[in-house]
């Protein structure tokens, strides 16, 4: 159904998961990292065509962090 890969390794005593295709799927990336009780989602857009006059390479960062 989808194309999901999940790539796993130990980092500091414990397991790194990343994990792309099945959340963000409309983004034109997207990871899951997981660390222990710990997850990060990091997504990427961008345009498809150049805005006239634009020197410059525009980033936004939107950050949210969520306790449960």
């Amino acid at each position: 159904m989808f194309d999901v890969t999940v790539k796993e390794t130990e980092w500091g005593g414990k397991t790194l998961r990343l994990e792309s295709g099945r959340i963000a799927r409309q983004a034109d990336g997207a990871v899951l990292a997981t660390l222990g009780e710990t997850v990060v989602l990091a997504t990427a857009t961008a345009a498809r065509s150049v805005k006239p006059g634009q020197d410059f390479f525009p980033l936004t960062v939107n950050y949210q962090e969520k306790t449960f």
